[in-house]
Formats: structure tokens, sequence, C-alpha cells
């Protein structure tokens, strides 16, 4: 068996997962195009914006894809390639588009609020304030992370740094020509979708060198790119959706487009070879140099292109505030998802035809062994390996920020419920009936810096690195008590529960396990992972025991109803 005839198996089973296991969740969730959605009828032109459909799945794909469904895939390699194929293949259409799906629909049923709203009315007013603070303590992680990683990309690869500050000015002229010029979304696309791959290529004669116009080392240029990248999400964070967030990531999103059909294109023709072992053992070392378990770490390094919490919060954080029609729920919730399985078996495929030796070398970096090999298969078109690579790469650093400003509006949404009242009483209270403090952290402005500042002093610490192990499992934990809402819900709307409820207590069962071996491994090390890993526990136990008696309570009372009409 080849690489191509692996891929093009994989291509197959998406589209009819799509529409065959798509289809039956569109059933169970009720999706109704005539039911109102958050967008038209809460419209405020900064987060509630009725919006296209192929705009808000570029806007989505861009936010929840990020660099995960490369770097994940490949980190799980060394336990060889089938394992990891499995749970991409299982995993992403069963569980992850599912979870992501589902996600969207309960938010745009509970006018655009975050999944933790939806807790609050499941599990009370302790539930939402336990899953918002979880919630925060991992997004100001990714911000901090992300922002680390974006800063010091900028530092070593000037032309990256070029590329991403010209796409940040091009997108609100894009917004301006589209929202207030009267051009159609279709017309501008036309112009400007082309311009993208110009910037590209801008980017890499005109290298923005901040270390040798301004005579730094690395570690300066990095800080006062952390500066600037605080600057950028702050206005992300605050301008209205459509101004800035949305046209880039839209724009953004035909360069994974791009890159998609490129390595689509290259792995067909190339048709590689695999070289790959299908199954290492149970036991391997990995990139880390540590001798690693299959279980859970399989399901810890592959989160986006399998199962990913954060996509939950991007869901039901900023996609269903835009969602024009009920209808395109399918399309951009378990679609975008789908598209990420495939990315993820394309990373795969992208290593799997390395020698050994090669993808031990290459597989610490896994960006660059998934550059290395879609290049060097794109040879099979007439591509110029070294420029495939170059565009492949900056590709991926532009997904990058994308996650990056994303994740830090969705911190500023999540700071400012965690300060509202609770929703099923008070939402209509004046924000002076409820406190200077509280009214303070409910401005936009306010949150935004809170978050901000505290994500850049996290970065400047030197701390995020070490934090990188937990992010894993705790946003595999994010998505288990996601599950656990969409049990609830079922539950309450007296549908079939059990789709949800298994992932939910596989995802909890991985997630838990994963994080107590990260606090294990690192106890007498680093006590801030330590009390970071600790904290985590508490709250997803806590909120385990409310769930679980929850779920036996309304158990009980169904049965008491069917014996009653019996």
């Amino acid at each position: 068996m080849t690489g191509s005839l692996i891929f093009c198996i994989a291509l197959a089973y998406f589209v009819v997962g799509y529409f065959v296991y798509g289809g039956f969740l569109k059933r169970l969730m009720a999706i109704n195009p005539k039911n109102p959605t958050p967008a038209n009828t809460m419209m405020d032109g900064i987060d509630y914006v009725p919006t296209p459909k192929i705009v808000l799945f570029g806007h989505h794909f861009a936010s929840i894809a990020g660099p995960g469904p490369i770097v994940g895939p490949i980190m799980a390699a060394y336990f060889g390639y089938l394992p990891a194929l499995i749970w991409i293949l299982v995993g992403c259409v069963f569980i992850g588009a599912f979870h992501d799906f589902a996600a969207l629909v309960i938010s745009i049923r509970n006018k655009g609020h975050s999944i933790s709203f939806v807790m609050e009315k499941m599990m009370g007013l302790a539930g939402r304030q336990l899953f918002l603070s979880f919630c925060l303590l991992c997004l100001v992680l990714v911000v901090a992370i992300f922002a680390l990683l974006i800063a010091g990309l900028f530092a070593s690869t000037p032309q990256v740094a070029s590329a991403s500050l010209m796409f940040i000015f091009v997108a609100p002229v894009f917004a301006l020509v589209t929202y207030k010029g009267g051009v159609s979304l279709r017309k501008a696309s036309f112009f400007f979708v082309p311009l993208v791959f110009v910037i590209v290529n801008l980017g890499a004669v005109f290298p923005f060198d901040l270390g040798a116009m301004l005579s730094l080392d690395a570690t300066s240029v990095r800080n006062i790119w952390l500066v600037v990248l605080a600057l950028y999400i702050f206005g992300a964070s605050v301008l209205p959706v459509q101004w800035l967030l949305q046209p880039r990531d839209y724009l953004n999103s035909y360069l994974l487009y791009a890159m998609l059909l490129l390595g689509f294109l290259s792995i067909v023709m190339f048709n590689p070879e695999i070289k790959m072992e299908a199954f290492k053992g149970f036991e391997a070392v990995t990139a880390d140099g540590k001798n690693t378990a299959l279980v859970p770490s399989l399901f810890i390094f592959i989160a986006c292109g399998a199962c990913s919490g954060f996509h939950a919060l991007v869901a039901s954080g900023t996609t269903s505030k835009q969602l024009k029609n009920e209808k395109d729920a399918l399309c951009v919730g378990y679609g975008s998802m789908l598209i990420e399985g495939v990315l993820g078996v394309m990373a795969l495929v992208a290593v799997m035809a390395m020698e050994p030796d090669t993808f031990t070398k290459l597989g610490t970096n896994p960006a660059l062994a998934f550059a290395t090999g879609i290049a060097s298969f794109s040879q099979a078109l007439g591509f110029n390996e070294d420029y495939a690579k170059v565009f492949i790469s900056l590709a991926i650093s532009a997904f990058m920020l994308t996650s990056l400003d994303t994740a830090a509006r969705l911190c500023r949404f999540l700071l400012q419920e965690l300060f509202m009242p609770r929703s099923c009483k008070d939402e209509k209270s004046s924000c002076e009936s409820l406190g200077k403090i509280r009214c303070l952290f409910l401005n936009k402005y306010v949150a935004s810096l809170v978050i901000i500042i505290s994500s850049l002093l996290l970065a400047l610490s030197g701390e995020a690195g070490s934090l990188w192990p937990i992010f894993g499992a705790s946003n595999q934990l994010m998505a288990a008590l996601t599950f656990l809402v969409i049990t609830l819900w079922l539950l309450a709307r007296k549908a079939n529960f059990f789709v949800a409820l298994i992932p939910m207590v596989f995802m909890m069962v991985m997630s838990l396990w994963g994080v107590v071996l990260v606090v294990k491994q690192q106890w007498g090390y680093s006590l801030l992972l330590v009390i970071v890993g600790i904290m985590l526990i508490a709250m997803a136990f806590m909120m385990i025991a409310l769930g679980f008696s929850i779920i036996v309570n309304r158990l009980k009372e169904r049965k008491s109803e069917a014996l009653a009409d019996y």
C-alpha cells in the first residue's frame, strides 16, 4: 500500500462520514433553517454579525486549524503510522467533528453564549464559574505559548514577519471595500485572494529583519515582537469582528486551501512509498528523547485533527455569533473539522515516506518535517522543492497568528462572562447594579488588557514553554467537559445522549490520565507546572461529580415519568 492510496481512502471516508454520520447528527440536533440565529436577532455590528457561509467557514477553519493538525500526527508517528491514522479517522468523524458541531448548535440555541453559559443552565452557577475558570487558564496558556512561538519565528525568519504584517494591513482594506465600498464579496475576492499569494512572495523578497536594522540580539528582537503582537491582539480583541478578525481569517484560509491542494496533488502524483513501520510498540522514544507510553499519549498528542477542546470555544465564542442561517452549522462546524482530519492524514503521509533516520532528525520540528515531506513530493508537479518548502512554512506561520488572535478574543469573552450575573435570572441587570469591580471587568477594553498583560508577563517569564506539556492534556480535558454539557443538553431534550456520553467518558479518562502523568513527571522539577496540573485536576473532578449527579437525577426523573405513564 502506498501513501497516495491511504490518503485517497481517507478522503473518501471523510466524505462518506460527512453525509452519513453528519446527516444523523443534523437530525439529532434538530437543525431547522427557519430558526432565527443570534447573529440576526442580536446583531450589534461588533460581535454579532450575520456572515456569508463561505466567509464564516474561512474564519472558523482558520481559527481552529493552526499548526495543530500537522504537529500532532507527526509527534504521534513515533509509535508508527497506524495508531495515529486510526485515531484521526475514528476520532475526527465520531468525536471531534461531533464535538465542534454540537458546541456550535447549542450556542446558537442559547443567544450565542459560550458553552459555559449553557453549562449554567444544566449545572448551576458553580458549574459555569468552574468551567469558565478552567477555560480561562487554558486559553491564557494558549495566548502566551503562541505569542512566544510566533515572536521567535518572526525573529528567526524575517520573511514570515514581513508577510504577516502585510496580511494584517490588507485585511481592513478588504473589509472596507466589501462592507463600505459596495463591492461584492466575489468581486473583491478576485483581487484580494491573488494578492495574498503576492504578499507571500513579497515577504520573501523584503524580509523585515529587526535584528539587522537595530543591531539587536535574538532575545531582544523576540521581546519587541512580543510587544508588537500584544498590541495587535488587543486590536483583534476589541475591534468589530468584520473589520479585522473575519477578513484576515477569510483571506488566510485560501493559503491553507492552496497548501491542501498542493499536498493532495503532490501525494497523488508522487505516489510515495511507505517506509515507516505501521506499529512500533506500546512504548517509544518520542521527539523529546523520553520513553513514552502509547496510551494515553496518542490521544493527547493528536488533538486538532481528531478532537480538540479549543474548538468548542471557537464555535461557541466567535462562530455562533456570526452564523447567518442554522442550516450552515453542519458545513461550518462539522465540515471544518473533517478538513482538519484530511490535513492530519496529509501530515502523516508526509513523514511515512521518510527514511527512519530522516524522520528521527526532522521529527523534533514537525512543521519543518511536514514542509520537507510535501515539498519533496511537489517535484512531481514540476515545483521547485525549496520554494514549495518556503510557501508551506509561511502558510503554517500565518495560521499560528490566526489561532493567536482568535484565542485572545475568546479570552476576553470568557473573562467578561466570568463577571456576568446569573444568565437565567439577571441577564438584563444594568452594569451599575453589579458593582464597580464586576462592571469594570465587563468592559471589553479592560478585559482585553487584563488578558493580554497576563499572557505577556507569562511569556516574558520564560515559564510558558514549560507549560506546553500540560496544555495538550488540559485541551483534551476541555473537550471532555464540553461533551458533558452536550450529554446534559441531549438528556434534557430526551434525545439519544449516549452518542455524547461514550466520547465524554473516553476523553475524560485519557485526558485526566495525561494530566496526572505530567504532574508526576514534573514533581520536584517545575512547581508552576505541578500547581497548574493539580488545579486542573481538582476543577475537573468537581465538575465531573456535579455533572454525573445531574445525569443520575435526570435518568431517575425519566424513569419515574415512564412508570407514571405506564
